[in-house]
């Protein structure tokens, strides 16, 4: 296997492993906007139940990027797949900034509420949670799909074989 293909393997599957916690997210929103309040507080902010999504995944969504990035660089004169790879790569970056603007704020917010009262607009804290953490599943879905593309585009199309036994 080239080098390219095996940076090609790691990226994609560092990319699935980051949606797969966001794709988690995306599937928990419905039932979780319906808790009740001491629900929703009980198991996000007091149990944690997300603690290992915050290191794991941020190794899986950092190690995505790093390696996106290089695999543009691997790819970059390989025309259609390098624009495919690039725009991936970007989607990424968006979806972790995205994270920082939307979502870290919210988590440092809940951290107070460990030790003060939950306030009374709680559900404006969730929301921007919850619905950062799908948005971010989606830009990903778009992301890992560039990043298949630019692997397609350059798969040679097979000829189908012909027997000449008959």
């Amino acid at each position: 296997m080239t080098l390219t293909r095996t940076w090609r393997f790691i990226t994609i599957m560092l990319t699935a492993f980051s949606l797969s916690l966001s794709m988690a997210h995306l599937f928990e929103l419905p039932r979780r906007m319906q808790f009740d309040q001491q629900l929703w507080v009980r198991v996000t902010v007091f149990e944690n139940v997300y603690r290992l999504f915050g290191s794991v995944g941020a190794l899986f969504e950092v190690g995505a990027i790093l390696s996106a990035i290089v695999l543009a660089f691997l790819v970059r004169r390989h025309g259609a797949s390098f624009y495919l790879t690039v725009g991936g790569t970007v989607l990424l970056v968006l979806a972790l900034v995205s994270w920082i603007v939307f979502v870290a704020p919210m988590n440092a917010e809940f951290a107070k509420w460990l030790t003060n009262p939950v306030p009374q607009n709680w559900t404006r804290y969730r929301n921007q949670w919850e619905y950062a953490h799908a948005i971010n599943a989606v830009i990903k879905i778009m992301g890992l799909s560039l990043l298949l593309l630019s692997v397609l585009v350059e798969t040679p199309k097979k000829k189908a074989i012909q027997s000449n036994s008959m």
